[in-house]
């Protein structure tokens, strides 16, 4: 894939896994492009244990769902990471 096709797939697979795990999270259309194309490379290498195959082969939905899935789980690692503690006390 070109670089163009990894930034446009970045950043429609960010802004899915924005959609669909809502909460503050920070940064703008960068931080959200560079999850999805993060979220590309990781759910490429996930998806990659257990299918054979290449699915990461250009701008189409596979590719999208993919990359959605690695930028779901980078969302979440970053939670957990960087979650701020709620002190009630």
């Amino acid at each position: 894939m070109s670089i163009l096709s990894w930034i446009l797939v970045g950043l429609v697979a960010g802004i899915l896994a924005k959609a669909l795990m809502p909460g503050r999270d920070p940064g703008g259309c960068i931080v959200t492009m560079l999850i999805g194309i993060a979220g590309a490379l990781v759910g490429g290498f996930l998806v990659g244990l257990f299918v054979r195959g290449d699915l990461i082969t250009g701008f189409n939905i596979p590719t999208i769902l993919v990359a959605t899935l690695g930028a779901i789980v980078l969302l979440l690692l970053y939670r957990l990471l960087f979650q701020r503690g709620t002190s009630t006390g």
